[in-house]
Parts: C-alpha cells; structure tokens; sequence
C-alpha cells in the first residue's frame, strides 16, 4: 500500500490501455487493406485510426501532468529512467505526427496512399511497443510505491476532458474490452453522471456498431 493515500493503488487499467495501442497498430495492414476500393470503408477507417491517435496524444500528455513530475518528486533515485520515459513520449510524437498527416492523405486520396499510411502506422508500432514494455515492467512499479490511488484515478478524467476526437466513446469502448468485469464496473462507478449516461445511453450501443463494422464481423 502506498504511503501516499489510504487506498491501495491499482495501475492494472494501464495494461488494457496500451492493449488497445498494440493491438490496434498491430491490425493496421489488415485494417488500410480491407478498404481497397472501398471509400466508405477507408473513411471509417480513417476515423477509427484519427481517434487512436488523439488518444496516444491525450494519454501521454495525462503522464506528463500528472504521472512523471511526482514520480521526480518522490522517487530521486529513478529519475534517470524516468526522464527516458519522457524521452520515449517525445521521440514517438513525431511518428504520431507523421500518422496523423498519412491519414488524412489516405481518407483523401485514396488507395494509392494506403501503403505509406502502413509505413507510417508500422513506424510507430515499432517505437511505441518498447516504450509500453518499460513502462509496464518499471514505471509501473514505481506507481505503486509512490502514488496515491486518488492521484493515479486523475488519468482517465484528464484523458476524457481533454480527448480532441470525434468518439470518446470508441475509445471507452476499445478500453472496457480489455478489462475484467470488475475493471469494467469499477470505471463506470467512478465516471461522473454525464459520461457515465452517455456509455449508457448510446455510447456502448455505437461502439458494438462500429467495432463490427472495423471488425468486419457483420
């Protein structure tokens, strides 16, 4: 138990979020394929690897305010792997950047960009997967020695509030699919009554429509 906060720290959430990346980036040569000849499919497509990358976005930058500068504060003896974990989030911004402009070449153009959007989509992978690896074997760790469960718990509201895609609710959705149902109930008895109502409302219906549809299970 941290000495931080009365409740125990449980940084297991992390894990289904960088499931999501990974599996994700990973499916991006199947994904750009599926959509040869297919305009409305390359759109979907688009959108659904538009929104992933606002959340690789949102989510390092949630790290930066709220995870890293305490673990500086409280753990001066990891700061050096810490300032690499900074380090990594910067070196992959430009591979973001980089997807995000091939994206909008591929929704535009059409299949002729599709190849360099996998490039692009496989560049980031082959950064983004160490970088998630460390992070799982040793920042994590230290999260649990030096924060505060109430601390850790301000990640997904910092990532809702300041998420600039068009489907939060996808992103909810990609998440809650790599949790356990515990995981699952504990972030719905956590959300505040607005998100919480729109998951409810709409929000899980539109996911299992759109997934089957990225999916190609329909």
């Amino acid at each position: 138990m941290t000495e931080f906060g009365s409740a125990p720290l449980d940084t297991s959430d992390m894990l289904a979020v960088h499931s999501v990346f990974r599996r994700s980036l990973a499916s991006a040569p199947d994904f750009v394929a599926s959509a040869q000849g297919d305009d409305e499919r390359r759109a979907l497509m688009a959108n659904y690897y538009g929104n992933l990358m606002a959340f690789l976005q949102v989510h390092h930058e949630g790290e930066e305010m709220l995870v890293f500068p305490l673990l500086h504060e409280r753990a001066p003896g990891q700061m050096a792997l810490i300032d690499e974990a900074t380090s990594q989030h910067h070196e992959v911004v430009a591979h973001m950047d980089s997807c995000t402009a091939r994206i909008g070449e591929w929704e535009s153009t059409g299949d002729t960009a599709g190849a360099p959007l996998v490039q692009a989509l496989g560049d980031l992978e082959a950064a983004l997967n160490p970088h998630l690896s460390q992070e799982e074997a040793e920042i994590l760790p230290l999260a649990n020695a030096h924060l505060a469960a109430e601390e850790w718990g301000k990640l997904p509201g910092h990532g809702m509030q300041n998420f600039t895609g068009d489907k939060i609710w996808l992103i909810l959705g990609l998440i809650r699919e790599n949790m356990t149902q515990q995981q699952r109930d504990d972030m719905l008895a956590h959300m505040p009554p607005p998100p919480r109502e729109m998951w409810q409302n709409m929000g899980e219906d539109a996911y299992n429509a759109m997934i089957a549809q990225v999916r190609q299970t329909t």
